[in-house]
């Protein structure tokens, strides 16, 4: 009997979740008479046959204000989806991120006795821990990117399962040879340059705003010092549109010394080419992780911002390294402590050890390990297939 399987994704990190997710229940055993998806997604779940029920880019909103104009547009296409999912009477929903949205689906179809899951889990370790309960009234199933995730759940009548993180596999060991360090510099030009500085200030117009200036300011310091060894450095900056270009140029006029390379597209290919790194906190410190590239993390807000974070937020840390050793491999500088001196001296200190160590990317290899197996040593798209398999049987749909 051929399964109906409905899925959400409203951004494309999710895509590209589902779409893995996609291909591992396509070729697991327990699937053989087949499966068919439909609902929400870009192209990567296209490719695997996904039949839309809408375009992404009607999921498709950014910061507080635009989600608020568009409620009624959205409203009414939750209710439709949700209508469609009961009609076809999906044997189960998934929703991949895009939480609001999708717990609001997972939990009436749930109401309806359809089998739910959630692929990330929120990040409840950091802030609003009482999202665990939303969570468990909306799905069955709760798949985490981190191993450290699952407890925040126990007791609780939702299933959490530390799948991996994805990016543990898209990032692989060959991409930390000096050879794909090389080709990556080819790619962006900057192959000739003795010493070359990732520069990654944030992917908004408000981070940018706060962080790059201090970020440039070090970036002299580190210039000055290597200069006394007669060696040139060059800074990328990764820039994901043009309007973020047109702020960095900007910002670049008062330190029209530095030698900067502008590179229009995401963190990766600057992480690749570099030698070390001055990153915001985010997903870029995971992705710095994996590529082996010593750093220095930092992050800024505004006062009021601050001020409510330094209320909500539980971690100790803020780099995904530092949170997933719970201890600080990579050095944290935050707020009052993000000055250009301290950002510098830290930076030349981690990368000086990191050629020094034999030992210094140790830890991060560990936990490439642990985020690439997940819970049952499959990898993050089998792990969930195999999930959402044991919920089908459990529920009597398979």
């Amino acid at each position: 009997m051929t399964l109906t399987i409905g899925l959400v994704a409203g951004e494309a990190s999710g895509d590209n979740l589902a779409a893995g997710l996609m291909a591992a229940l396509k070729s697991h055993p327990a699937m053989s008479d087949g499966v068919r998806f439909l609902g929400v997604g870009g192209p990567a779940m296209l490719a695997q046959g996904l039949e839309p029920l809408a375009s992404i880019d009607e999921l498709s909103v950014n910061g507080f204000k635009e989600p608020i104009l568009r409620l009624p547009q959205l409203w009414k296409l939750y209710r439709r989806l949700g209508t469609t999912f009961e009609q076809e009477n999906v044997d189960a929903f998934i929703g991949i991120d895009f939480n609001v949205f999708n717990f609001l689906l997972e939990g009436r179809l749930k109401d309806r006795g359809i089998p739910t899951a959630h692929y990330v889990s929120p990040s409840v370790y950091a802030w609003r821990r009482s999202r665990t309960k939303r969570v468990a009234r909306s799905a069955d199933v709760i798949f985490c990117l981190f191993p450290f995730e699952p407890v925040f759940y126990t007791g609780l009548p939702v299933k959490a399962i530390f799948v991996g993180h994805p990016l543990a596999h898209e990032i692989t060991e060959l991409d930390t040879r000096a050879d794909k360090q090389e080709w990556a510099r080819v790619q962006l030009g900057v192959a000739d340059s003795d010493v070359i500085l990732a520069m990654l200030p944030g992917s908004r117009g408000s981070e940018i705003e706060l962080m790059l200036e201090p970020f440039l300011q070090a970036a002299e310091i580190i210039q000055a010092s290597f200069s006394a060894q007669n060696k040139a450095v060059k800074v990328i900056i990764p820039c994901i549109n043009l309007a973020r270009e047109e702020q960095v140029r900007m910002g670049m006029e008062s330190t029209p010394q530095l030698d900067i390379h502008i590179h229009q597209g995401p963190g990766r290919l600057a992480l690749l080419a570099c030698d070390a790194a001055l990153v915001k906190s985010g997903t870029s410190t995971l992705e710095a992780m994996l590529l082996k590239r010593p750093m220095v993390v930092s992050y800024r807000l505004g006062y009021w911002s601050h001020w409510i974070a330094r209320l909500l937020v539980k971690t100790t840390y803020v780099a995904m390294p530092n949170i997933l050793s719970n201890k600080e491999l990579v050095p944290e500088l935050l707020q009052d402590d993000a000055q250009p001196e301290g950002l510098a001296q830290a930076l030349l200190s981690e990368l000086a050890n990191s050629r020094s160590n034999e030992q210094y990317f140790e830890p991060f290899a560990n936990m490439r390990k642990v985020l690439e197996d997940g819970e049952f040593g499959l990898g993050a798209s089998k792990t969930a297939a195999q999930g959402i398999v044991d919920l089908l049987q459990e529920k009597g749909r398979l």
